[in-house]
């Protein structure tokens, strides 16, 4: 395993406590890491192709183009009024993208980022009034003496700098490296509504059936932080009054349908029962009491999928697809997918290599219809998928050297 080979180097230069630090932390690592980079199954790797190509899909032939190489695990975008694109990266880096060119220079102003294993910097927003107010929304994993948490930062962007930075939220303190997702999209009511993951584990319990644990969570505040006084828990002895909803477990991917207006989030199950939930006001999702998943060591995670009082999924992967970032197709650049909702996918059945772009289909009354796979051909890891301003769909990958890919109408 490669978390012993590490452990095994450092043994000679250590004292015995300073070893049962490194030991501790070495495994939580290689949990979240090492396991994902040897010790499954893969299959070749792929490079992405130098030149735009030609992809066919089921119903339409997609033109693929790269924007650019050159992004170190990238985790969310973000369209400018100005036509930029904003990444952020794991590390902490805020990037900026501006006529198909990845700026040298890095957007300064950013706070500490606790960028260890796959915490760091995450998803990223602008405020609706973007243009009057600049501000500019993002989750980071935020260092707190020997601890982690979940952050909702905000601070306006002017050039290549943010001023006015704040902290709007933190979240519970978070066990291991401190790992845990989280999306943000404003609603179509201004609300700001946010993912708090980290629910991971038999060792965590039920945090996320937890009301007084912002871990598990859906979170919903108003623009500046404060708690709007119609959420679920407002006024509850002994509840947090941010939580909208509970009972999740790591949620990667959230958007709103632009028909009805519904909050959508996709969390990740550990071995299969990957989801997509229409969150409701108060609703419990059922993690770990209700669950279709199987833990990493084999055993289920419960005996039912579903329990009277708790809130059924709309989508459930089996086996595994490690759904992330998601998005409603609404462009008539593309009338064959129109409100078709987009899934990335970072690996499927714990195969490496095996990444994709998942479309799911729906039928008049709102059930699901059909899916596909896209990009499955280049192997990626893809970690976000958002339509841009210009009605084309813009896709991240998950890797050291990520890109940034343009999806268009081949014609």
């Amino acid at each position: 395993m490669c978390w012993i080979k590490r452990t095994k180097r450092l043994i000679r230069f250590t004292s015995l406590f300073q070893l049962s630090i490194i030991i501790s932390f070495v495994w939580v690592f290689s949990v979240s890491v090492c396991a994902e980079q040897t010790d499954n199954p893969a299959l070749p790797a792929v490079d992405l192709p130098d030149e735009p190509v030609v992809v066919d899909t089921a119903e339409m032939q997609i033109r693929v183009e790269i924007i650019t190489e050159k992004l170190s695990h990238p985790w969310g975008l973000a369209f400018l009024p100005d036509g930029g694109i904003l990444v952020t990266e794991r590390d902490g880096r805020l990037r900026l993208v501006r006529g198909d060119r990845l700026s040298d220079e890095v957007i300064k102003g950013l706070p500490q980022v606790h960028a260890v294993g796959v915490a760091g910097l995450m998803d990223i927003a602008l405020h609706p009034l973007f243009r009057e107010n600049r501000w500019l929304y993002f989750t980071y994993s935020k260092p707190d003496a020997d601890e982690v948490r979940v952050a909702l930062g905000r601070g306006r962007l002017k050039g290549m700098s943010l001023s006015n930075v704040e902290d709007l939220f933190l979240s519970d303190i978070l066990g291991g490296s401190g790992a845990a997702a989280s999306r943000i999209v404003f609603g179509k009511d201004g609300s700001l509504y946010m993912t708090v993951g980290g629910a991971f584990g038999e060792e965590f319990g039920n945090r996320a059936q937890e009301l007084t644990d912002t871990g598990g969570k859906v979170i919903r505040l108003n623009d500046d932080g404060s708690i709007p006084e119609d959420n679920p828990f407002a006024g509850q002895h002994n509840a947090k009054a941010e939580i909208y909803s509970l009972g999740h477990r790591n949620q990667l991917g959230l958007a709103i349908n632009p028909e009805t207006g519904e909050v959508w989030a996709n969390e990740n199950g550990p071995l299969g029962g990957d989801e997509i939930n229409v969150i409701t006001a108060g609703g419990n999702y059922g993690w770990p009491l209700v669950s279709y998943s199987r833990h990493y060591s084999g055993p289920r995670v419960a005996s039912r999928s579903w329990q009277q009082g708790m809130e059924e999924a709309e989508i459930v992967w089996l086996p595994s697809i490690a759904p992330s970032g998601m998005t409603f197709v609404t462009s008539d650049l593309f009338p064959q997918w129109k409100n078709n909702v987009f899934v990335g996918s970072l690996r499927t059945g714990m195969i490496r290599n095996t990444g994709h772009l998942e479309r799911i289909v729906f039928n008049d009354d709102g059930q699901e219809q059909h899916r596909e796979w896209i990009l499955s051909e280049f192997r990626q890891r893809i970690r976000d998928v958002r339509q841009g301003p210009d009605g084309l769909l813009y896709v991240l990958t998950d890797a050291d050297d990520a890109a940034l890919l343009r999806l268009s109408p081949a014609q």
